[in-house]
């Protein structure tokens, strides 16, 4: 199968470099310059991954990201000249999976597509986790509470499957970016709380008193109960 990917940056000197190194490596690739175009083909294509600028004609980046967390997860990597932390943040606290800054190596770029999308669309064995009325199936990547779908992104899927995976223990953010993403994770410790943040806003009934994911301060998270 091949994946189709979509490049939202309206600089072609950046986005023609980018489209012929994904091609090269097998990839449906298509091109939008300005944040309206990207929306459009969206809506109107199957798109499996989205490489997503920051600074773009008519709406920016965020924008654009915002309007597809309203109906869908697909993974996006945000791409921008903006080295800030808080920049980062807010990227990876309105959705973003992940977060490559400018001037960058395009072989690393395409090494970081083809990590998300073997993460997310490879072939695997069902296993069904459960911890009170949450359920997270493996197969298809989805978070149910009762018969209730909770949609998530492939980050925010990739420290879930791990909690669930470790009930009642106690991770630190060093520990769950390592569980989760691999030594090879570039993103801020810091990130984790932005995901943690968003993962009680989609699981608990009350985000400030949560009952599923509880932060043992000065040690880290537990998931599903106290550590025995």
């Amino acid at each position: 199968m091949k994946y189709n990917i979509l490049i939202v940056e309206d600089q072609p000197e950046i986005s023609g470099i980018v489209l012929k190194y994904l091609d090269n490596e097998g990839f449906n690739t298509c091109i939008a310059e300005d944040g309206f175009k990207a929306l459009s083909i969206f809506n109107n294509t199957t798109i499996h991954l989205m490489i997503l600028d920051i600074m773009l004609p008519g709406i920016d980046g965020y924008d654009v990201l915002r309007e597809i967390r309203k109906i869908s997860e697909i993974p996006i990597i945000m791409l921008t000249a903006k080295q800030d932390e808080e920049d980062r943040l807010k990227g990876f606290d309105t959705g973003a999976d992940d977060y490559v800054v400018k001037p960058f190596s395009v072989k690393e770029l395409v090494k970081r597509v083809q990590t998300l999308i073997n993460r997310i669309y490879h072939d695997r064995q069902e296993i069904v986790y459960t911890c009170g009325d949450l359920r997270l199936h493996t197969q298809s990547m989805k978070l149910y509470r009762n018969d209730v779908e909770i949609l998530l992104t492939s980050a925010e899927y990739s420290l879930m499957l791990i909690m669930f995976k470790n009930q009642g223990q106690v991770l630190n953010r060093d520990q769950l970016i390592e569980l989760a993403f691999g030594n090879s994770y570039e993103g801020y410790d810091r990130n984790v709380d932005s995901f943690i943040k968003r993962i009680r806003q989609k699981i608990e009934v009350d985000s400030k008193h949560p009952q599923y994911l509880i932060t043992k301060y000065g040690a880290g998270y537990v998931f599903g109960g106290e550590q025995k």
